[in-house]
């Protein structure tokens, strides 16, 4: 039997990548865990409500700047960052926030805050902002978490703008110490936020 030469090639690659699989490894084996966040203010359940769309509130979900355009937990060094080893969060940094935020500002002020997938409710105030820190600082024993918010209203040219920041301090920097600070610094600043929304 004949096999041309050009048929050679392509076959002996695939047997050195089935030799190479086992040798190579490609990234990082998975988490045992995902790691997310919890809020401490809970909207009671089993209590209706009725709300107009002037006293509803969107809350959209923030943009985030390169480094925490991922589920991985982000170790700032100066100006360098890196990310923990074998961790990683069950959603982008700013999904979670948003729920965290979302589910304080509806506990802490009463106003409705509307699934952001429901489009068929259009509140008059409307919060977005970018969610420019989440980490932990390398080396400090603590994390930040900084939101620059902004607050606008229907009818009105006016753009309200703040920046919120909050700090916690890690019991190491392994991921559950990690991703319980940065928990209890999104829910600190997650109130800040509501408290602000409140009077405004």
């Amino acid at each position: 039997m004949t096999i041309r030469r050009s048929l050679l090639a392509p076959i002996t690659a695939l047997a050195a990548a089935g030799l190479l699989s086992g040798c190579i490894s490609l990234g990082e084996d998975p988490p045992k865990q995902l790691l997310g966040l919890t809020s401490d203010a809970r909207v009671a359940a089993d209590q209706g409500k009725v709300a107009s769309d002037k006293n509803a509130i969107s809350v959209a979900v923030p943009a985030l700047p390169p480094a925490l355009r991922n589920q991985r937990v982000a170790v700032q060094s100066g100006a360098a960052f890196a990310y923990l080893p074998k961790s990683a969060w069950v959603d982008t940094p700013a999904s979670m926030f948003r729920a965290v935020l979302a589910e304080t500002i509806e506990a802490k002020t009463g106003r409705f805050v509307p699934d952001q997938r429901n489009g068929a409710i259009t509140p008059d105030t409307r919060l977005g902002g970018t969610l420019s820190a989440f980490q932990l600082l390398g080396g400090q024993g603590k994390v930040v978490v900084m939101f620059d918010a902004t607050l606008s209203k229907s009818g009105s040219d006016q753009i309200r703008t703040r920046r919120f920041e909050a700090t916690a301090p890690a019991g190491g920097e392994d991921p559950t110490s990690v991703s319980a600070a940065l928990n209890r610094a999104a829910n600190a600043l997650a109130g800040d936020v509501a408290d602000w929304v409140g009077t405004n």
